[in-house]
Parts: C-alpha cells; sequence; structure tokens
C-alpha cells in the first residue's frame, strides 16, 4: 500500500494521535485520545492499571487495528480507523488499515514491554547481536565467505558482522551488562534484564523508543539510576521518547511533558512543572499543596 504523507506536517512532531480511539466489542479501551510528540522530547503517559496505556502502545505499533482516528509516525500515517475526526468534522468510510509491526519497526519505532520479552534461553550478548542483525543485509552466498580477504562485494559479511559485534558490546557498556554478557537472559536480575531490553531495543537504531514500565521491579537506587540512563540514551541516540510509568519520581525528573489517561481518556495533560498547557479545551497538571500530589485544571484560552 502506498504511503499516505501529508505536505503541511510539522518537521518537529515525531509522533501524533488524531482522535484515536480503540473499541473491545462494547467496551472502548481507548477514546478519542490525541496528542502530539515533538521530536527530542522525553513524553511520558501515565494513569492508573486498566487506563489503556499499553492499549495506545499496541495501537501504536500496529499490534492492534484502530477503530477511529489515525496514528501518524515522523509525518507517514501508519494507522488507520475506519472513521477519522478532521477540521472538526467526523468523516466515516474512510478506508481502514494498519502497517504491520516489522514494517512499522523498519521506519525507525522500538518497543518494550510491560511483561519482559527476551530470548530468555539465549546469552546476553545473542540477544543484543540478534536484534542488530536487523540492519545487515548479506546474502546466503555471502556469509559462506567468512575472510576478510577478497573482492568488496564478497566480504561483506565479515565486515557488517563485525560492524555489528562492535554495537553489540557498545549498547551493553552503556547499559552496564557487559560483564554479564555471558550469562543466559533468564539469570539475570529483574532490573537488569530491564536494561537488556532497552539495549535490544536501541540494537535497532529507533528514532522513537517506546518504555512500557521500565522501572517496574527496581529499588530506589535502580530507579534513580534509570533517570539518567533515559537522558543518556535519549542525547547519545538523538531519540523520542514514550514512556509508560507508574513510579512519578522518574516522571517528574525525567518528562518534558506528561499526558494522563484515565478509562480510556485523557483528563489531564502538561508538563513535569505543573504548566497547564494553553490551548482550547485542554486540561493541564498543577501542583496542589506543595506536595507530589496532583489535580485537574480545566484552562481555556
Amino acid at each position: 500500500m502506498t504511503d499516505i504523507t501529508f505536505k503541511n506536517h510539522d518537521p518537529d512532531v515525531m509522533l501524533e494521535l488524531w482522535h484515536v480511539t480503540k473499541r473491545f466489542g462494547g467496551l472502548t479501551a481507548v477514546g478519542d485520545v490525541s496528542f502530539k510528540i515533538k521530536k527530542g522530547e522525553i513524553y511520558a503517559l501515565i494513569g492508573p492499571n486498566g487506563a489503556g496505556k499499553t492499549t495506545i502502545f499496541n495501537l501504536i505499533t500496529g499490534v492492534y487495528a484502530l477503530t477511529e482516528g489515525r496514528v501518524i509516525f515522523d509525518g507517514t500515517v501508519v494507522g488507520q480507523g475506519d472513521a477519522i475526526i478532521k477540521d472538526d468534522m467526523r468523516e466515516t468510510d474512510v478506508k481502514p488499515f494498519r502497517k504491520q509491526p516489522y514494517d512499522i519497526m523498519s521506519r525507525g519505532m522500538a518497543r518494550t514491554f510491560q511483561n519482559i520479552r527476551l530470548f530468555k534461553s539465549e546469552t546476553v550478548y545473542n540477544n543484543v547481536l540478534t536484534a542488530c542483525h536487523a540492519e545487515a543485509d548479506y546474502n546466503i552466498f555471502q556469509s559462506l565467505w567468512r575472510l576478510k580477504v577478497g573482492p568488496k562485494w564478497l566480504t561483506k559479511y565479515y565486515y557488517q558482522e563485525k560492524a555489528l559485534r562492535e554495537k553489540t558490546e557498545e549498547l551493553l557498556k552503556i547499559m552496564g551488562i557487559w560483564e554479564q554478557r555471558d550469562m543466559i537472559a533468564v539469570n539475570l536480575p529483574y532490573g537488569q534484564q530491564r536494561k537488556l531490553e532497552i539495549a535490544r531495543a536501541l540494537a535497532t537504531d529507533p528514532k522513537l523508543l517506546l518504555l512500557d514500565e521500565p522501572a517496574a521491579g527496581m529499588n530506589p537506587e535502580e530507579t534513580l539510576a534509570l533517570m539518567d540512563l533515559i537522558r543518556e540514551i535519549r542525547d547519545r541516540f538523538d531519540l523520542t521518547v514514550l514512556i509508560i510509568e507508574h513510579h512519578m519520581d522518574l516522571v517528574m525528573n525525567v518528562s518534558d511533558r506528561i499526558f494522563v489517561l484515565n478509562f480510556g481518556k485523557p483528563p489531564c495533560r502538561g508538563n513535569a512543572r505543573g504548566d497547564p498547557e494553553q490551548s482550547r479545551g485542554h486540561r493541564g497538571l498543577s501542583r496542589k499543596g506543595g506536595r507530589r500530589r496532583w489535580r485537574c485544571l480545566k484552562f481555556v484560552t
């Protein structure tokens, strides 16, 4: 299918959800959610269990098909429901479609999962190396010639494998798990399994990284270290990050903006300083009583 792109798309926007709705039978898991994430931004999606946060991740990455609305990734539509909102009018009879997860990944999107999904019987090293092979393009014949001498086209396997192994080593060192490279993944402590999953996602060279509860199972010291790590990988790899998290200390210290979801709908949005967004009909976040409790403020310009 030919890509749907927008001539007037804001080049500073990496991801846009446009009136996204997902229904499972009579249950609306996500209802009319819209937001934009700018390039280089760390954007947090928070809310209680069952609010629809992971469902939004599955809609963005093509795991679920949209019921209504549109998902736009770096100017290209990657998912569309059978009805969309355009210029405040609801258009029906729209041709629904969704790109497959592998297609979306190849365009520069990667994610981690709420329930860790590693190659548990493989080593830490092989988990990341396997993901690195997404960028390898040598053929079967070239893979039989494993020497560095010979015609350039014939030595492709040797030099690409060398580069992939160097990349794997770099990622494991960045995540602080290089010393555990020969361990079987399932034998790692839970917090290090989380780091390994992030390293594997980074191996695909994403532009947008989706982290689903990366601090789950970590102690306070590990959570503090994760804050610095998220900032480091954002800056080092020039990434945009969308994060789901329940640890509010992490959210408040690492996020540029925050979007609150409850029962599939957005009661609040704002930034980590407590400033409400200056947009009609949107709601903002505000500190209440100087403590880390939050209330929604209706703010209309």
